[in-house]
């Protein structure tokens, strides 16, 4: 054996020594030494928001091996900060559970925003949705959607409707719906969806475009009148309310939904273990047997139908927003 083929196989033995050592040494993911980060766009301990990111946190937890932390945030203009504060990095540690109104809405109405969300984080998959469902007051004298429409064209000014807010997700579902339906209520805002809803009861204002699960209770008991789901298809915590396109309005639809995503820039492998988990545990019975409870509806999917769902969202709301002529804050 000549001396170059000895240096040969010298050299590629060590070679392959090398690329063991290294690979055995190589920090393996995930590590379930580490905690998982995820960012949640709700104040703690409160709304529906807050209980789906801690559903789904749970079962991702088990499934992932690692422990989740979760930390709160009330706008998108903390984003910043929070990711500071968590020392975020994209090794995969560091997850976004975000709703329509942080990813959409919020940036849409910020006349100069601090931070885009859709820009720094890259998207895993849509995680549930809520539909929004008309409800009136039980003195109106109104029972579809037809009858309020033709209501409201016949008594104008009488009709008030209650939201959490200008430019609030529940303002901008009415404001969707009054533009389809050619009509105009007169918009309340309050401070929180809660007081509004307990107005609606009292009969302070006639109607509201609330989440499903913000009147699952009311409508049950029949302290408000349901006419119709903002959804593609009946909601199964309500599953005799008729939905929009049922009762003639197919593109009125208008749904509170979450998505997770983690830092751009994460490697596609990671973002894929991720993808598989979610769905994983989506489908699982136990989780989405809680989400229904709750009047959300489990979704799931790929990255690139959450990142082609955003497109889509993004251009509809900020046209809905530009027709209501809203001016960014």
């Amino acid at each position: 054996m000549s001396m170059r083929r000895l240096a040969s196989g010298a050299i590629g033995l060590i070679l392959l020594l090398t690329l063991s050592v290294a690979a055995a040494t190589a920090p393996q993911w995930p590590d379930a030494g580490r905690s998982v980060q995820i960012i949640v766009p709700a104040q703690t301990g409160s709304g529906v928001g807050n209980i789906v990111a801690r559903l789904v946190s749970d079962a991702l937890a088990t499934r992932l091996g690692n422990r989740i932390a979760l930390h709160t945030f009330t706008s998108s203009n903390s984003f910043p900060g929070m990711l500071n504060a968590i020392d975020a990095s994209t090794d995969g540690y560091t997850l976004l559970f975000a709703s329509m109104e942080t990813l959409v809405i919020e940036p849409t109405l910020q006349r100069s925003p601090s931070f885009d969300p859709l820009e720094n984080f890259t998207p895993i998959a849509l995680v549930a949705e809520i539909p929004h469902i008309l409800v009136v007051n039980n003195g109106l004298p109104t029972h579809s959607v037809g009858e309020l429409t033709d209501y409201i064209n016949k008594y104008p000014g009488v009709v008030h409707f209650g939201s959490s807010g200008n430019g609030s997700a529940l303002h901008l579902a009415g404001e969707y719906y009054m533009s389809a339906t050619g009509t105009n209520m007169v918009h309340v805002p309050y401070s929180a969806a809660e007081p509004a809803t307990n107005n609606l009861v009292s009969g302070d204002i006639q109607a509201m475009f609330q989440v499903v699960s913000g009147v699952l209770n009311y409508v049950r008991t029949d302290k408000v009148r349901a006419l119709a789901v903002m959804s593609g298809s009946r909601s199964p915590a309500l599953p005799d309310v008729p939905t929009m396109a049922e009762v003639g309005y197919p593109t009125l639809q208008a749904t509170r939904w979450y998505a997770l995503l983690t830092l751009r820039g994460t490697p596609e492998d990671i973002i894929t273990h991720y993808n598989t988990a979610l769905n994983e545990a989506l489908a699982s019975p136990e989780l989405r047997e809680r989400l229904l409870e709750l009047g959300a509806t489990p979704l799931g999917g790929t990255p690139q139908e959450l990142d082609t769902f955003l497109t889509k969202e993004t251009v509809k709301w900020r046209e809905i927003i530009q027709d209501a002529h809203l001016q960014p804050r």
